[in-house]
């Protein structure tokens, strides 16, 4: 199957299911990858029980391995309202029913304030949002280098996004925020968390089907517009999870 179609806001578009495009970063075991809010690097183990051990190339006869990472710090990861709520039924496997959305990719720049602090403010992404507001909005910092791939973000005090812009999102019905930061939030911030309370308009108007996705990787080659986002994650009773989000390239008919 070489192509496929999809009908949003009245509009019908074509895309290609053969050819995905990846926005995630792939967790390798101990070698250079995004970290981010002081957390430890992902880390696989090999589990060894009496004679058993499980590499192949220790001698083993399967491979079978126990991983350590933490979801909000070690790569892409998606999260639900579960992230500032009490409520344990609050968990990414709960809130997040359907899996297909139709998104827009915007590249921008955060602008720097006195304080020196780079921003992601409303006014910039707002202009891309004036018609046919999509289901997700994916927003691609600038300079965007491969180093993203690699950079350790803790005590950096990285860019973040102005809540208004958050709570403009939110006003607008965008149910999916997907970024290539660690947080739309401030790296130290008082616990306000000013950015994830607009998005979700918690705790006095829940929105408790929307989710965040943070440190993404959009390559270059990726232009911006419009795609179909599959966003993919592990069923995990916990209010993140590690995600692959992917795109398809969608076309007007």
């Amino acid at each position: 199957m070489t192509s496929a179609s999809i009908t949003f806001k009245g509009q019908t578009y074509g895309f290609n299911p053969l050819e995905p495009l990846d926005i995630s970063m792939p967790l390798h075991d101990r070698q250079p990858q995004p970290e981010c809010f002081w957390a430890e690097p992902v880390a696989f183990e090999t589990i060894v029980a009496g004679n058993f051990v499980g590499s192949v190339a220790e001698g083993g006869s399967t491979n079978y391995k126990r991983i350590h990472l933490t979801p909000h710090g070690n790569g892409t990861h998606t999260e639900c309202y579960g992230h500032i709520a009490a409520d344990a039924s609050a968990t990414i496997y709960n809130c997040l029913k359907r899996y297909l959305f139709v998104a827009k990719l915007i590249t921008v720049a955060p602008q720097e304030l006195e304080n020196g602090d780079r921003v992601i403010v409303l006014e910039d992404v707002e202009r891309h949002l004036l018609e046919n507001t999509p289901e997700a909005v994916i927003l691609r910092t600038l300079p965007n280098t491969a180093e993203k791939l690699t950079r350790h973000y803790s005590g950096t005090n990285p860019p973040y996004l102005d809540h208004r812009l958050a709570a403009l999102l939110a006003e607008k019905g965008v149910e999916h925020l997907l970024l290539d930061l660690p947080s739309v939030d401030r790296e130290q911030d008082e616990g306000k968390l000013l950015a994830h309370r607009a998005f979700w308009q918690y705790p006095h108007n829940t929105r408790t089907g929307a989710t965040i996705t943070e440190l993404i990787y959009v390559p270059d080659a990726i232009e911006d517009g419009l795609y179909l986002l599959n966003l993919q994650l592990i069923s995990l009773q916990l209010d993140a999870s590690p995600s692959k989000p992917t795109l398809y390239r969608l076309n007007p008919h």
